[in-house]
This record gives structure tokens, C-alpha cells and sequence, in this order.
């Protein structure tokens, strides 16, 4: 929406509004700043007010603000400009809290910003859920209702309205300090900059923040960045994803960062991770993966029933989180000393009527139905496939995050027969007790033997492996296509043929070869044979695209052995592509770490897996700088791999997030001391 001239408005906040600075309370200020690509990224908490402030330079310049509070934001896009312009952001936001005209609380941010832009066009402001603003980011559309006009004076610009129920809702004011309004275009001063004082506010109700030692413990890393993103994101009621796109809940986000930090968490913050989950189970126990809230809800009830209900909505759409959440739990409640004492005492807490035992069992008993028919007859039709018309169902979760595939190997070779072992070794430790009924008897009992079967007869179906001859032909034709050395790889495949566990099946049962970093799931929750982990560690040494390792850290996916098509699914733009996720880094050097733990194994697998610690650590130390963002890209020039920010291309299908809950989890790891093993090829 263009800006319209003529329009009459006060601005001046103090003058319309009651203004309580933070300073004036009690509440710690906690903030910080960083660049990502395209972005600046600054973060600010102060007791009720929680906020990120995104400005994003460029041909397509955008401001953004996102609340923690109702997964809330205000956000406002200009017209394409015919150059690259930058912003700078004078100094740190300023939280505030300001009563509307109805004396209703709005908390948010006051912050000065310029951009080197001789001329801004606002296109559109949106101001709602943050859902509304990812979709109208990716899609440039936004409900009709949720849209509202500007109020524009000689000097400033304002968007504002309550929410769609009525309740407090969104405002962003923007004054121009540096420049002048004239004919819907915001112009630069004499000095060729436009200078904004920025107010941006929601009312959506805030969260408790959490920080400092009720989060950490002191067995945590001293890293600062690590430690920031994951203070911003951490909360008495829940983990947040991710900011700015992903500021709530997310099932399998929680599970699995509670799970790699759980040695560095209080145990409050691993029950609060815990309990949020149990308490968004479906009445049949499967894992929500993300809540809507605030004024998405509201948007759903009213396309549901008409009505403007502000209750959460929760999607059960993914499958893997349904498996993740038994071995997380049994980690805590049984195998960490710390969880196991406060085990009885967590499953008889109550929400909405029931315990969290019982929650739990609830959960248990889903994993035991959805796992039985494929023990009682081995056929790849009876596997865990994605939902009926859905393109994805588990971490890999955009439309061609696995290929095509319907019958993900994260979830059938490793989380189901982790899930089953632990739901026998809960039952077994008594701790569910008082929260099994006489009927579960029977299907508990038989958790660890259809474990058993789904653990010897699953991986198998996933199994890939390429003669040397096939496998060189490959590499070569890959890496001339995209212009990375082919030397390296071919050397690391020697003579020997080329093994790897598909990144799925497809429609008809049959692997997909594309090689993937999902190996890392069975070196932290299985017990995978030896010759197995001789071929993950292989994956993860060989060099790209061989395996998956590079110079700016280790690809969650590797298609040279797929068709073309899939190749080109397969990109540095693609957001499960060839590119680096933090996490499944932190992954699979945890896994490595707790299979070195193991005292069965034979010299050369240990050597193995050693030397596939050494590499990947050597790729973790090498991408410092953006490890707690969700993902990044690289290219290859001058003989080397360097980072690319995800997002800062035209052409990548996304941005990444700036601070992401599970690329904070290297506060548990560090990398082994003692006698270095080289990182080389076979």
C-alpha cells in the first residue's frame, strides 16, 4: 500500500499516549546486536518488553519488529529501489511500556534508524501475527482484515489498530527526523540519508523471561553469542524456535535442543521444555509441531466457526516429533541423576485436569499402535510415512526437503525403535505406574520386541550402495555442474564401493540417494552395529560431494547420486539444500561423542568415528561466526568454500533466522581434549 498524502495525524506518542520508560523500573536491560547478510539484527529484553528489530538493506529495503508476545509483529516493506541501500541503527532500541487510547498496556521498542536511500516508497505495513508477516514476506499476501491504512503528516507516518477480537493490538509510528513526506515518497536530507525515529508496539500479553542461572548451569560453554540467543528465546512457559519467523512454540525445536542442552540446562528449563510439549499433545498423544497464536488464532476460529476465539490452534501435521519425545523424556527422568530425583514429583504435576505422567503415557501408547503393525509383518508399507498430502512431515520440512520421498529414514530407522526402547525401559523403571491402566499391560510389555524387530528390519530398506566406478562417475559430472573440485571427493571413494543410508523412500518403497547428515540421529538415540558406523562416520570425512564435508562446515544433503532433477532441487538457495544447518552439527558431535563411550569397538571403527570427530569440529570451529543462526549457504571461489548468509541471495526461498533455540546447543558440547587424529579422506 502506497502512502497517501494529505492525510492529517498527531503523532507525537507522549502526546496521545501515557510513557513509562524502562530505565524507571526495576527490569535489567539485556541486549544485543549482529549483522547477518543482509540484516541487522538487535535484540532487547526488559521485563515485560521482548523484541527484535530487523533491518534489512538492499534493492528491497524492510523494517521489521518481532514480539516473543503473542508470536506478534509489526513489519513494513518499501518499493524496490534501482540501487543497494543500507541502513544503520543509531544506537540500542529503547524498550517501552505506553497505554493506548483505551488505557489498555502496549509494550514494544523506540529506536533511530537511517538508510542511505535518496527516496522510500512505503509499500505495505502489516501488523499481526508473525505468521501473517512470514507469509506475506514469502507469498506478498496478507488477509484483507488484518490490513490498515496510514496516517501520514508533514513528518511522519503512523499504522496502528486493536486486534481483530478488539483487544489491544499493534502500532508502529514512524517520524522522519532526517528528510521530508512529500507525495506519498519519503525523501533524504541534504546529506543523501533518511532518518526515522521508529515506535514499534504490540499488546499482546508478554511472557516470563528467563535468563542468567535460571537457565544455565555452570557447566555451560562461555560463548556469548550462544548464550545471548538462547536467553532471548527462553522463557517460564515455553522455548521459543527461532526469531524473527519463528518466535513461539515447536514441538520437535524443543525436544531436540532440550535434548543436546540438557547437560548445561537447570532442570527447571529442561521441564519447562518438557512440559510444554506434554501439554500440547493431541487427545490421541501424537506431538504438536506449532501452536497458533495471539491473532493467527484468531484467524483460524474465524475461518473454522465464525467466531473470534483467541484459543491455540495447534498443527500435528509432522511425524518425527511423535518419536522424539520418549527418548527425550527418559534421558531426563531416567538416565540424567538431576531428572531421575525429580522424576516422580514432574510426572504428578497437573495441567488442564491431567498429569504429566499421564500425558506422557498417553504419547507412549500412540508410539506402540503406530509401531505395530510393521513388527508383526516387515513390509515397507507398513513404515511411518508423511500424512496424506503432505510434502513433508519431519525436520526436513519444506516441499522437496526429501526429494520426494514419503517414508522419511530419520524416522523409521532411528526415532521409532528409540522411542520403543524407551517406552520399555520408562514402564520398567516404575516411574509410569500410577498412570497405567490394566489395558496398556499388554502393548508395554511388548515394547522392547517390536523395537527389536523395527531395529533390524527398517534400516535395512534405506540401504544405498554404488559400485567405486558408478560412484566416481557421479562425483565428477556433479562437481563439474557446480563448479566445486571433483579431486578430493574421487580420492576419498578409493576402490571401495560407496555406502550411505537413503534420505528416504519414495511412493513405491524404493531409496532415494541422496545422501543426508540424518545419520547423526542414530549416533545419539541408537546403538547402530559396527560395520554402520564405519559407513555414517564415512559421510561425514569424505569430502563434498563424496560425503558431506566442506570448508565451511558439514551439507545436511548430498544429491550427486540422484538424478538431475533432484540436483536441482538440491541448491545452495534451497532451505534444506546443499547447505549447513548449526544443529545438525551439534548433532552429530554429540553422537560421535556418546558412541566413543562404547566399549565394543573394534580399532578401526574407533579410528573412524575418531577421525570423523576431528572433521567435523574442525567445520563447527570454522563457522563460529554464524552458528547460532538456523542455516547457511557458501560458494566456491578462488580454491576455496566461503559462507553465505541464507537469505542474502535473490534467490534463496528464505531467510534464516538470526537467533535459532537449536543452533544454541554447542553451550553442551566442546570439543574432545586429548591426542588430535587429522581430518582426512580415506
Amino acid at each position: 500500500m502506497r502512502v497517501k498524502a494529505g492525510l492529517r495525524l498527531t503523532l507525537g506518542l507522549a502526546a496521545v499516549l501515557v510513557v513509562a520508560s524502562a530505565t524507571a523500573g526495576s527490569a535489567q536491560v539485556e541486549q544485543y546486536r549482529l549483522r547477518e547478510g543482509l540484516n541487522i539484527n538487535s535484540f532487547t529484553r526488559a521485563g515485560p518488553v521482548a523484541a527484535h528489530v530487523v533491518l534489512r538493506s538492499g534493492r528491497q529495503p524492510r523494517l521489521l519488529v518481532a514480539f516473543p508476545a503473542g508470536n506478534s509483529g509489526t513489519a513494513l516493506w518499501f518499493e524496490p529501489l534501482d540501487r543497494d541501500a543500507a541502513w544503520t541503527l543509531e544506537g540500542p532500541p529503547q524498550p517501552i511500556t505506553v497505554n493506548d487510547a483505551k488505557g489498555r498496556a502496549l509494550h514494544g521498542v523506540r529506536f533511530t534508524a537511517t538508510i542511505d536511500a535518496a527516496r522510500l516508497v512505503p509499500r505495505q505495513a502489516v501488523l499481526s501475527s508473525i505468521r501473517v508477516i512470514r507469509d506475506y514476506q514469502a507469498l506478498g499476501k496478507a488477509p484483507a482484515e488484518v490490513l490498515t491504512s496510514p496516517r501520514v503528516t508533514a513528518n511522519a507516518v503512523r499504522w496502528s489498530r486493536d486486534r481483530l477480537d478488539g483487544a489491544a493490538g499493534y502500532d508502529l509510528a514512524m517520524t522522519v527526523t532526517g528528510g521530508r513526506n512529500a507525495d506519498g515518497a519519503i525523501l533524504a536530507g541534504a546529506d543523501g540519508r533518511i532518518r526515522f525515529s521508529v515506535t514499534a508496539l504490540t499488546g499482546e500479553t508478554p511472557l516470563t523471561p528467563r535468563g542468567g542461572a535460571q537457565l544455565l548451569n555452570d557447566r555451560a560453554q562461555p560463548d556469548q553469542g550462544a548464550r545471548n540467543a538462547l536467553t532471548f528465546l527462553s522463557y517460564a512457559e515455553k522455548f521459543l524456535a527461532g526469531s524473527w519467523r519463528f518466535d513461539t512454540y515447536f514441538g520437535r525445536d524443543t525436544l531436540m535442543s532440550v535434548r543436546l542442552l540438557m547437560p548445561a540446562l537447570q532442570p527447571a528449563a529442561v521441564e519447562t521444555g518438557l512440559a510444554s510439549v506434554l501439554a500440547r499433545l493431541s487427545p490421541q498423544g501424537e506431538v504438536a509441531h506449532e501452536e497458533d497464536i495471539g491473532e493467527f488464532a484468531i484467524i483460524d476460529h474465524r475461518k473454522a466457526d465464525g467466531g473470534s476465539s483467541d484459543a491455540p490452534v495447534y498443527n500435528y501435521n509432522m511425524v518425527d516429533s511423535d518419536y522424539m519425545l520418549a527418548p527425550v523424556a527418559r534421558a531426563w527422568l531416567l538416565d540424567d541423576p538431576r531428572g531421575k530425583a525429580r522424576a516422580a514429583a514432574f510426572l504428578a504435576q497437573r495441567i488442564d485436569g491431567s498429569t504429566m505422567g499421564g500425558r506422557l503415557v498417553r504419547n507412549l501408547r500412540f508410539v506402540l499402535r503406530q509401531a505395530e503393525p510393521f513388527a508383526r509383518e516387515p513390509d515397507p508399507a507398513r513404515l511411518i510415512a508423511l500424512k496424506p498430502g503432505m510434502d513433508a512431515g519431519e525436520w526436513r520440512d519444506s516441499n522437496d526437503g526429501l526429494a520426494g520421498g514419503r517414508i522419511p529414514y530419520d524416522v523409521n530407522a532411528v526415532l521409532v525403535p528409540a522411542a520403543l526402547d524407551s517406552a520399555a525401559a520408562l514402564q520398567a523403571s516404575g516411574l509410569l505406574r500410577p498412570y497405567l491402566t490394566k489395558d496398556d499391560a499388554e502393548g508395554f510389555a511388548a515394547a522392547r520386541r517390536v523395537a527389536d524387530v523395527w531395529r533390524a528390519k527398517a534400516p535395512p530398506l534405506f540401504d544405498v550402495t554404488l559400485p567405486a566406478a558408478s560412484a566416481k562417475q557421479a562425483v565428477s559430472r556433479y562437481a563439474k555442474a557446480i563448479g566445486v573440485p571433483a579431486g578430493p571427493a574421487l580420492d576419498a571413494i578409493g576402490d571401495a564401493p560407496l555406502r550411505f543410508p537413503a534420505i528416504a523412500l519414495d511412493a513405491q518403497a524404493r531409496p532415494i540417494p541422496v545422501q543426508s547428515s540424518d545419520p547423526g540421529f542414530a549416533l545419539l538415540f541408537g546403538r547402530p552395529a559396527p560395520d554402520m558406523l564405519d559407513v555414517m562416520a564415512r559421510g561425514f570425512i569424505d569430502a563434498f560431494p563424496a560425503g558431506l564435508r566442506t570448508g565451511v562446515g558439514m551439507l545436511v544433503a548430498n544429491p550427486a547420486f540422484a538424478d538431475a532433477a533432484i540436483q536441482a532441487k538440491f541448491s545452495t538457495n534451497a532451505y534444506h539444500g546443499t547447505v549447513v544447518w548449526s544443529w545438525q552439527q551439534a548433532l552429530a558431535a554429540a553422537g560421535l561423542a556418546r558412541q566413543l563411550e562404547r566399549g565394543d569397538l573394534p580399532a578401526d571403527v574407533r579410528a573412524s568415528l575418531m577421525r570423523a570427530q576431528s572433521c567435523l569440529w574442525d567445520g563447527i570451529e570454522a563457522t563460529r561466526s554464524v552458528q547460532s543462526s538456523e542455516l547457511w549457504s557458501w560458494r566456491y571461489a578462488d580454491g576455496r568454500y566461503d559462507i553465505v548468509p541464507f537469505g542474502a541471495a535473490g534467490a534463496d526461498v528464505d531467510e534464516s533466522n538470526a537467533a535459532q533455540l537449536w543452533s544454541t546447543v554447542y553451550l553442551a558440547l566442546r570439543r574432545p581434549s586429548g591426542r588430535a587424529v587429522a581430518c582426512s579422506a580415506r
